[in-house]
């Protein structure tokens, strides 16, 4: 009886046509998300972009430089902890998601941030500094994931 279940939950290729398995699987073709990889990797872009807003707002409010080399050398860290805790927390499979993936991404970007950035540049860490980064960056991070779930949810309506 499940092994029927099985069979016709999932479109066949004896009798269904390739028009059938979009309808079968939803729009996008996904089970699950209604997501393209095009559309994932612009949301890490537009996660990367955030990253970089806000070391440029950290420079701009220590005046040490806004040209694109200072910006990427106080950003780098943080990109590299953002690019790696998207692959722990795979949130390429999910990059709408809040919990856990979200809130995962974030501690990961500012954990391995300071890290980095202790291990690698002259920049500090202090607590008031990791308080910053963690507030800014959940904002940021977890306000593009609210807003582009809700977009990505009202456009499948």
């Amino acid at each position: 009886m499940a092994d029927d279940t099985i069979r016709t939950a999932a479109p066949s290729s004896h009798g269904s046509s390739p028009a059938d398995a979009p309808k079968a699987l939803g729009r996008s073709g996904a089970l699950r998300e209604h997501h393209s990889w095009g559309l994932t990797l612009g949301l890490f872009a537009v996660d990367a972009v955030l990253v970089l807003s806000f070391a440029a707002a950290g420079n701009r409010s220590h005046e040490t430089g806004l040209s694109p080399a200072d910006v990427l050398s106080t950003a780098w860290p943080f990109l590299v902890g953002l690019a790696l805790s998207w692959c722990l927390t795979r949130s390429f499979l999910r990059p709408h998601s809040l919990w856990p993936q979200g809130v995962f991404t974030v501690v990961g970007t500012v954990a391995l941030g300071m890290i980095l950035r202790v291990a690698f540049t002259d920049g500090g860490v202090q607590v008031s500094f990791v308080m910053v980064a963690t507030l800014v960056l959940s904002v940021l991070l977890l306000g593009r994931r609210l807003l582009s779930g809700i977009i990505a949810r009202r456009a499948r309506l």
